[in-house]
């Protein structure tokens, strides 16, 4: 029976699965739930992945258990989280080898594999994560919702949520961010705002992210600044990871990935333009943090 590896990339929209031969050619892809790791409940993520994996493994005609498993998931950077959530999936006779590591780990190897660079992904989350000339590694963000995520698509939905709040009050400007937001969450005043954010999720505060986009292309002034903030924020995670890994032979390349900054993505070209501003060059190719665990776990050791 032939080898094959599968790789995960699990976040707070979506999980996809990559299904690769011995050789690290592509069989088949399947995409499924959000997979966010919860520490208290890690059985819950690991049937997302599971579930994806599945239909990864039949679309590619292969049967599980696969050889190995490295699965990518946000919310793994604590030890305790990681490996409760390698442990239930394991009981879930996905793969032989299995382990789990962070979504932007799998990210960053997909872009720069054992070599320096940067990678700042923003999506529902945020973080920057680099590796210097001499293999040395950093992070920067990736703190969760109350202590970190600038810049992400949470952040700018919560924000716009603020600045609904306060136009409300009569402390802000006019905004066309408050019926936007109305239409966009099918409520029909403000005072039920307050409930539907009480009861909202990450994804669905990050969901309004795209809303406030389109605001400040038809040219809400507070919509504009909401997404120049966040510019400011995520080019401030490279330049910390840049000053925190120095000194540089020469500047590292930068890797953008993440719904907000991957090709199309509506902070993208400013991010661009703020990089180039400290002469840091960005890659064309988008990271595929699913491909990137693909090969990591094609890497696993056997009895891993």
């Amino acid at each position: 029976m032939s080898e094959f590896s599968i790789g995960v990339d699990g976040g707070g929209t979506r999980t996809r699965a990559v299904v690769v031969d011995e050789e690290g050619r592509e069989l088949a892809r399947a995409e499924g739930e959000a997979a966010l790791a919860d520490p208290v409940r890690p059985e819950v993520a690991a049937g997302a992945i599971a579930d994806t994996v599945r239909r990864a493994a039949a679309e590619a005609g292969t049967e599980l258990p696969c050889s190995a498993l490295w699965a990518g998931v946000a919310g793994t950077g604590r030890e305790t989280v990681r490996s409760g959530l390698e442990i239930a999936l394991g009981r879930m006779g996905l793969a032989r080898r299995v382990h789990v590591g962070t979504d932007v780990e799998a990210a960053f190897h997909d872009a720069f594999g054992d070599g320096r660079g940067i990678l700042l992904v923003a999506g529902t989350g945020s973080i920057a994560w680099g590796r210097n000339d001499d293999g040395r590694e950093g992070r920067v963000g990736g703190w969760g919702t109350l202590l970190g995520d600038e810049g992400s698509g949470y952040a700018i939905g919560l924000e716009s949520l603020r600045r609904v709040a306060r136009n409300a009050d009569g402390r802000g400007p006019e905004t066309q961010l408050r019926d936007a937001i109305l239409g966009a969450t099918g409520i029909a005043t403000i005072d039920e705002l307050v409930g539907w954010a009480a009861g909202a999720d990450k994804a669905d505060i990050a969901a309004l992210a795209p809303v406030v986009s389109e605001s400040s292309r038809r040219g809400d002034a507070v919509a504009g600044e909401i997404l120049v903030k966040a510019v400011e924020e995520l080019s401030g995670h490279v330049l910390a990871v840049l000053t925190n890994l120095g000194p540089w032979r020469f500047p590292p390349s930068v890797s953008l990935g993440g719904g907000l900054l991957g090709k199309g993505g509506p902070l993208r070209r400013a991010v661009e333009v703020a990089m180039s501003e400290h002469r840091l060059t960005i890659r064309p190719d988008e990271p595929d943090a699913a491909r990137g665990a693909a090969a990591l776990a094609r890497r696993l050791p056997v009895g891993a």
